[in-house]
């Protein structure tokens, strides 16, 4: 895990995280979502939630997340972020060009 640290105006530290779920689901991804919100807003972290795995990544599809966002998610089946087939070395296309170039 890397934190950049960028600055406010008034010279304190500020860090942003990003949550990015690839690959297939799991049970009790939402709960870390939200746990990982929880805690990071505890320490005064801004939380983005990096829609659709990595293929948000590239597209550059974040939100905000807060805990109102992650209030009543524990139940909900999946992740609420979503997630892609796209990896990070295979661009927009996702597994399925990689595939098609023979690489798969």
């Amino acid at each position: 895990m890397r934190l950049v640290y960028t600055f406010a105006r008034d010279g304190i530290p500020f860090v942003r995280v990003g949550i990015l779920t690839g690959g297939g689901d799991c049970p009790g991804l939402n709960a870390v979502i939200r746990a990982v919100v929880r805690r990071a807003q505890s320490s005064s972290m801004e939380v983005l939630g990096i829609r659709n795995g990595f293929r948000g990544l590239i597209e550059g599809d974040v939100e905000p997340l807060t805990s109102f966002s992650v209030t009543g998610i524990l139940p909900k089946g999946g992740t609420i972020l979503g997630t892609s087939r796209a990896g990070p070395l295979c661009g927009p296309g996702g597994n399925e060009s990689r595939s098609a170039r023979g690489r798969g």
